[in-house]
């Protein structure tokens, strides 16, 4: 009796060419950047979690690990990049702005950001400098914005009250605007230009000459 026909092997998408090929795992170098550009929200996110524990265990009265009081004056060599915006809550703020400023909405204008503490010494000295050449420039196309980090808004408030600043301040209790311009330690300021860009950043506190020097540049500039 004969036997039956076997059933021919189906045949393999290399014998058929209109079959998609299988794909083998992903190179390392590929599935590397895919779990690094997941976890970098995360980084943030962590990032975010530690300063908040770090502000409600120490009462904001100090800068956490890592952090640095600037003494001396210092210029950071940086690439000039678009600021990253951020809206700056300020209760009672002083007018046009009253309770909230963003850096897109001083587009326009020469921006010197300033992160602060009350208890930081350097940033007491050079107050008096601050207040003085903001009153100079404020009617010359200059914004000054102060940024109070790892603080208490009690001693902040009186800090502001004690040196008579009259340009628009606010606190950065999750350290958000902080983070997403790197500070690591104050003072620290950044000089953003009138396409919105930041252009020199120093370190330390600021004296007037220095000060009016590079507020004069960024003025000239079209």
């Amino acid at each position: 009796m004969a036997r039956p026909a076997e059933n021919p092997p189906p045949e393999s998408a290399a014998q058929d060419p209109s079959r998609p090929k299988r794909r083998g795992p992903l190179p390392l170098g590929r599935r590397g950047l895919i779990i690094l550009g997941a976890g970098v929200p995360v980084l943030a996110l962590l990032a975010l979690l530690a300063w908040a524990s770090f502000i409600q265990g120490r009462g904001g009265s100090a800068a956490p690990d890592g952090a640095a009081v600037n003494n001396n004056i210092a210029e950071v060599k940086i690439q000039a990049e678009t600021a990253p915006d951020f809206t700056l809550e300020m209760p009672g703020g002083p007018a046009p702005y009253n309770s909230r400023v963003s850096i897109s909405d001083l587009r326009g204008q020469v921006v010197m950001l300033d992160f602060w503490a009350s208890w930081c010494q350097p940033c007491r000295e050079e107050a008096p400098t601050l207040a003085q050449v903001y009153r100079e420039y404020r009617e010359r196309g200059v914004e000054f914005i102060g940024v109070n980090l790892w603080d208490t808004p009690g001693d902040a408030e009186l800090f502001l009250q004690q040196q008579g600043h009259e340009y628009p301040n606010g606190i950065d209790a999750e350290g958000k605007i902080a983070i997403s311009y790197g500070v690591r330690g104050i003072p620290e300021k950044f000089f953003i230009n009138r396409n919105g860009a930041i252009v020199r950043k120093f370190t330390g506190p600021m004296n007037p000459e220095l000060l009016r020097q590079i507020l004069d540049a960024l003025l000239a500039q079209p």
